[in-house]
């Protein structure tokens, strides 16, 4: 590859679902590639290439991970960002951001089509393993229309009749209909309650000296303002 290529192409192909997540990464007439590297003057063994720069920015892009891209030309992290640093390595560092930002779209696609699309999700009936089903996330796709679609699902707008304002209200219902006790339930929750109360009561009056015969419950004036039960 030379060391400044002219790109073939204006802007940037636009990535397919394919392209997005083989991670495959942006061909030589890509502009993103067109950059001007940095130049050593006087280049050593382990110098970093115009060649070595170019493929950093390419597998960045395909990727979004740094390490993962400073792996694949065999330099560390510490070295490509004292490079980036350097005075007329503008351009590269251009690129490599330019890069992050096409790594991270590229997530942003996945993420979407595993909202949208669902992940496999076991179906598991008596212990057995029946087979497996294309689980939607709702979470997440809720969360990508937040951020990319402000104006309509920002949290500004999440009033009644907004479509995450409703879904959010729907799950609230539901989780506290799960969790809320019967009526025998909470009449069971008082009268454990009580008769904690009722045992305190009695052996802070056996302590005291005093009688505690009652039958069922000790005089209200023992339970007094609460204090020390």
């Amino acid at each position: 590859m030379p060391d400044h290529p002219t790109p073939t192409r204006a802007t940037p192909r636009q990535a397919t679902s394919a392209v997005a997540h083989v991670s495959a990464p942006p061909e030589e007439d890509d502009p993103l590639l067109g950059f001007a590297p940095y130049l050593h003057t006087a280049p050593r063994r382990n110098s970093i290439t115009p060649d070595l720069q170019r493929r950093f920015i390419a597998t960045l892009a395909a990727t979004g991970i740094v390490k993962q891209a400073a792996k694949s030309i065999g330099r560390s992290l510490e070295a490509l960002y004292k490079l980036r640093h350097k005075p007329g390595a503008e351009e590269f560092a251009a690129a490599w951001d330019a890069a992050l930002a096409r790594g991270v779209q590229r997530l942003e696609d996945c993420a979407l089509e595993r909202a949208i699309q669902g992940t496999a999700t076991p179906i598991v009936s008596g212990g057995v393993l029946l087979g497996t089903w294309d689980k939607p996330d709702n979470n997440l796709l809720r969360f990508l229309l937040q951020h990319r679609l402000p104006q309509k699902y920002g949290v500004q707008k999440l009033q009644p009749g907004n479509a995450v304002y409703d879904s959010i209200a729907r799950e609230a219902v539901e989780a506290y209909k799960a969790t809320r006790p019967t009526p025998a339930q909470a009449r069971a929750i008082i009268d454990a309650k009580l008769e904690e109360l009722r045992q305190k009561v009695i052996t802070r009056r056996r302590a005291q000296g005093l009688e505690d015969d009652w039958d069922e419950a000790p005089p209200p004036e023992d339970f007094g303002d609460g204090g020390g039960i």
